[in-house]
């Protein structure tokens, strides 16, 4: 039997055009994320917008938004809040991307079927771009109670949980972990580690997040973390599953990559067969907490759930 509630009218759009259209309105927020009147230097103000407007899923902000609709907010200060922590987070997640291509990381040339930003700017120059995205990432959160009214608390709650889940015991501690790792050393806990850090952080924050600016009360909040676990370990075995199946032309990089950096895969320890299962059952896992924790408007985070299970790229 399905859980999906019934669809309001708030939420008939099609998914796929929902996410077309959000996505849309978080990249004219990110346009004017760094003030024209600020005295930055020109080469870093280019090597920043390069990447933070490179395109993507805008998962992470899209999951913030849809949170914070979960619980009603759709319009006014509020919704404006909103939209300033999902672009807080976009330029966390840029940031740990331009990071992961460095040769020093993953070494990698394209990113979204671009180059990378240091094979445009330069080692140097994209390290510096990617500590502007971080440290701005405040700064922007922070606009949520100073410009747009939010209660400081929620905010305050906001800054120390994107620090703590970006940090070292959030996304950093992950990646290091997946710099450690190599096939034939890493079994499934540490694998479970690495993508519950490293990916599925920041996907728990955003939702959390969203869930604070709209009053989300204790269980609501611990239901988003749960979902955020669910659909983020599904997303990243997706994603191991993509590197192997995947269409290069949508990817926007080669496949096999993980393979060729030895890197230890869901598919490498468990097979196709069973890392697709994983996916639809962490997927249902997530569906159903958000569906029993009386949201006002859960159907979004329901529909997104699934698209992630069915994303080609």
């Amino acid at each position: 039997m399905s859980i999906m509630p019934s669809i309001g009218k708030n939420d008939q759009t099609p998914v796929r055009e929902y996410i077309k259209e959000q996505a849309g309105l978080v990249e004219a927020k990110l346009l004017r994320s760094l003030p024209a009147e600020w005295a930055v230097p020109q080469l870093l103000r280019e090597s920043m917008q390069y990447s933070l407007m490179a395109g993507g899923k805008r998962l992470r902000p899209i999951l913030v938004l849809s949170a914070a609709e979960a619980l009603g907010v759709r319009e006014g200060a509020s919704r404006e809040a909103v939209m300033d922590i999902a672009c807080a987070i976009e330029m966390i997640h840029t940031y740990s991307l331009i990071h992961d291509d460095l040769p020093a990381m993953d070494n990698d040339d394209f990113r979204r079927g671009k180059p990378t930003n240091h094979k445009v700017y330069g080692d140097a120059m994209a390290i510096l771009a990617g500590d502007a995205l971080l440290t701005h990432a405040f700064f922007t959160v922070a606009q949520a109670a100073r410009v747009h009214g939010s209660d400081p608390q929620a905010v305050l709650s906001i800054i120390e949980e994107l620090s703590a889940y970006a940090g070292p015991r959030g996304m950093v501690g992950g990646q290091v972990a997946d710099i450690l790792g190599e096939q034939g050393h890493t079994g499934a806990a540490e694998l479970d580690y690495i993508h519950t850090h490293k990916t599925g952080d920041l996907i728990v924050f955003s939702l959390k997040a969203g869930g604070r600016i709209g009053g989300a009360n204790a269980a609501q909040l611990s239901a988003l973390e749960t979902y955020g676990y669910s659909i983020g370990l599904a997303f990243q075995i997706q994603d191991d599953i993509l590197d192997l199946t995947g269409d290069e032309a949508k990817l926007g990089k080669p496949l096999h990559s993980d393979e060729r950096q030895q890197k230890v895969t869901y598919p490498y320890l468990f097979g196709l067969e069973e890392s697709k299962a994983k996916v639809k059952e962490l997927t249902e896992k997530g569906k159903e907490t958000v569906a029993a924790a009386g949201f006002a408007n859960p159907a979004r985070l329901l529909q997104l759930a699934d698209y992630l299970v069915g994303r080609e790229y």
